[in-house]
């Protein structure tokens, strides 16, 4: 009865050690990191609102370079930057946070401006979405 008690003891520290391993795994560096895929803001959307499942496989958890024209700049309450480019849809976009650390980035980005934003897309809501971005170009 023992051993039965510490074998399962020792699966469950070893279930919690792995656990927390990948919890507190760090996050691929979009900066450095190379990008999957390079696209036009419009034709993602397009491709998101013809196929979604078929996007979700090629796009979801890659690093995607999106070029567009920025349609608006916003700020969330932890400082983080969302731009939103314009993909020829008043409906929908495609909106780039950009987390404060990397802020400096789109420091000198306004409204209007051509950008190549490169972040990990997470999919669309009605928006496409891409996370721990960072302005690659400027035109």
């Amino acid at each position: 009865m023992k051993k039965i008690i510490l074998i399962v003891l020792s699966v469950a520290v070893i279930g919690v050690v792995a656990a927390l391993l990948m919890y507190n795994k760090p996050h691929r560096d979009t900066a450095s990191s190379e990008s999957d895929f390079a696209v036009e803001a419009p034709a993602l959307l397009q491709e998101f609102t013809e196929n979604e499942p078929a996007a979700n496989q090629k796009y979801l958890d890659k690093v995607v370079a999106v070029k567009g024209k920025v349609k608006s700049i916003t700020t969330d309450e932890e400082g983080n930057i969302n731009l939103t480019l314009n993909a020829n849809n008043d409906m929908a976009g495609v909106i780039c946070t950009i987390p404060k650390a990397e802020a400096s980035s789109a420091a000198d980005v306004k409204e209007g401006d051509e950008v190549t934003v490169k972040g990990v897309c997470t999919g669309v809501l009605m928006d496409v979405v891409l996370i721990r971005c960072v302005v690659e170009k400027k035109a």
